[in-house]
């Protein structure tokens, strides 16, 4: 049985274009990659002083475990060279499992649904692109539509980029 999966593309280094191509085709080898949002231009969230970001998500279907998907993503990261050198700071690619169906889990590697989905518009106007009318049940009564209709804190600062690529 497959399920319906959310994931986070962010990067601020490199050619995030590309990178994400890269990535997408990596993690097209253990799932479906079925729809793939605009692409994003924000501001650094949190440690502010480094280069704007782009953001993208993608929806995916696949039969693993959210940790055995988790662990496959981290692979991903690394094979494209991620880096941590400190939290919320530069980086050649950042992959975010935000939701895996309607589970909710938190464990001491995965919290799901994400939780920063609803407090970030990099996050919600991609969501929006492919799932206008996502829910999730821990979210009750808010949606993506009202959560970015009253976020007072704005990172996405372009005009959303067609993104033509196919899986």
């Amino acid at each position: 049985m497959s399920t319906d999966i959310y994931l986070g593309l962010g990067a601020n280094l490199g050619n995030p274009r590309q990178t994400f191509e890269l990535a997408l085709a990596l993690i097209a080898r253990f799932s479906t990659v079925r729809k793939v949002s605009k692409l994003y231009k924000s501001l650094p969230f949190g440690f502010s002083e480094q280069p704007p970001f782009v953001n993208a998500v993608a929806q995916i279907s696949t039969s693993m475990k959210p940790a055995t998907l988790l662990t496959n993503l981290q692979f991903v990261e690394g094979a494209l060279g991620k880096e941590v050198v400190r939290e919320n700071g530069p980086r050649i690619i950042d992959i975010d499992l935000l939701l895996y169906g309607e589970q909710s889990m938190t464990s001491d590697d995965l919290i799901l649904p994400h939780p920063g989905i609803l407090t970030r518009d990099f996050v919600l106007r991609p969501l929006l692109d492919l799932n206008p009318t996502l829910r999730h049940p821990s979210w009750e009564p808010k949606t993506l539509k009202s959560a970015l209709g009253g976020l007072q804190e704005r990172f996405v600062r372009d005009t959303p980029e067609k993104w033509d690529i196919t899986f």
